[in-house]
């Protein structure tokens, strides 16, 4: 069954104006427009857009996703297997960084000492095992692009990194009772989003289901309320806003 945007766009939860800018781009085209000018998508489309969503995830542009679908080679089976494998590889990762964080929250009270590297346990986004593989199918370039940004930091860079994360998650457990929309939570959001993209590559997107896994995740949870009970929550409401004002 054919669905107009605005269902689409409360499915995938992804703005109005995120859809039409993919038909603009020729990135999804909805197979169908109606007399009155609506624009219906189709079963095939969603499955486009399911691939864009999962691409989008791994770091790469519109552009790159484009080139990689309309490929006729482009296996969209193949491709889900690999998105798997990666994503799989990138949970592993996430459950290092949890751990890294419970550490950090000890190494903060004074009941532990971290040292710089263990303070960036599971922040190495350069050893996947599927990454070549990835290459292969989809180019270097692309996957370059993925991981420019996360490249192994010296020593002093990573401390710095270190306090700025520390002190950004003070400063929201501060403000945790405002409004997630205020013009002074949402500073600190593009602060967030700024931080997080040293380290790894979030769209606004991937931001926003980050902030959903502070929630969902009891993990994610119970290690950012340490830093102010309810934190989490105000946080992925935070993130919410600041990914939709800037898809």
């Amino acid at each position: 069954m054919a669905m107009k945007v605005k269902e689409v766009s409360e499915l995938v939860s992804i703005s109005v104006r995120t859809l039409h800018h993919y038909d603009e781009i020729g990135l999804l085209v909805p197979d169908e427009t109606t007399a009155a000018g609506y624009r219906m998508y189709s079963d095939a489309n969603l499955e486009r857009l399911q691939q864009i969503l999962f691409f989008k995830e791994l770091g790469f542009s519109l552009k790159e996703i484009k080139n990689i679908i309309d490929d006729p080679a482009f296996d969209a089976e193949e491709a889900l297997h690999m998105h798997k494998l990666i994503l799989l590889e990138k949970r592993q990762r996430l459950d290092q960084i949890i751990a890294t964080i419970d550490k950090t929250v000890l190494h903060l009270r004074g009941e532990i000492q971290m040292t710089a590297k263990e303070q960036f346990q599971g922040f190495n986004f350069s050893d996947n095992p599927y990454e070549q593989e990835a290459r292969q199918r989809w180019g270097d370039h692309a996957i370059d692009e993925a991981n420019r940004k996360t490249v192994h930091q010296p020593a002093d860079k990573q401390k710095e990194l270190s306090e700025q994360m520390n002190d950004i998650f003070r400063r929201l457990a501060a403000l945790r009772h405002t409004a997630p929309e205020s013009a002074e939570v949402q500073a600190e959001m593009k602060q967030w989003y700024l931080y997080l993209n040293q380290i790894g590559s979030y769209s606004p997107e991937a931001f926003k289901v980050l902030g959903q896994m502070y929630v969902e995740d009891e993990r994610f949870t119970r290690n950012i309320d340490q830093f102010g009970e309810g934190l989490a929550q105000f946080m992925c409401n935070a993130m919410a806003v600041y990914a939709d004002q800037h898809q």
